[in-house]
């Protein structure tokens, strides 16, 4: 028995509206649900980001980092600031061999995009 694929992520947010203009504001198209909804999926490869609408009373804190492959880091952090969102840092390349930025949410949830460095043939 394999684990084969991540179906989806699901993040709990307080304000749906707020949420989806700031994923759809990184790139991210609704699949399902949208601003005015309690869930909403966000079509990501393969895969689905959804989001769910909590209470306020709800505590929302740091469960660790969703990652994300883009096809170019730098014009995805590019966009990302031409919308007025503010990634923790610009891009760079990790010794793990991968080029990448981190960026919250509203809620606090981070994100990291990311993409394989090119490797050298031996």
């Amino acid at each position: 028995m394999n684990v084969e694929a991540l179906s989806a992520l699901t993040l709990a947010t307080h304000d749906m509206g707020r949420a989806v203009a700031f994923y759809q504001n990184l790139g991210f198209a609704v699949h399902h649900g949208g601003s005015e909804s309690s869930f909403t999926s966000f079509a990501c490869g393969a895969s689905y980001l959804n989001l769910i609408a909590v209470d306020q009373a709800t505590p929302i804190s740091w469960w660790g980092r969703g990652i994300f492959y883009v096809d170019e880091v730098d014009a995805f952090h590019a966009q990302a600031l031409r919308a007025g969102l503010v990634p923790s840092f610009a891009p760079r390349d990790a010794a793990w061999g991968e080029r990448y930025f981190h960026i919250l949410d509203p809620d606090g949830h981070e994100l990291s995009f990311a993409r394989p460095l090119a490797r050298e043939a031996p």
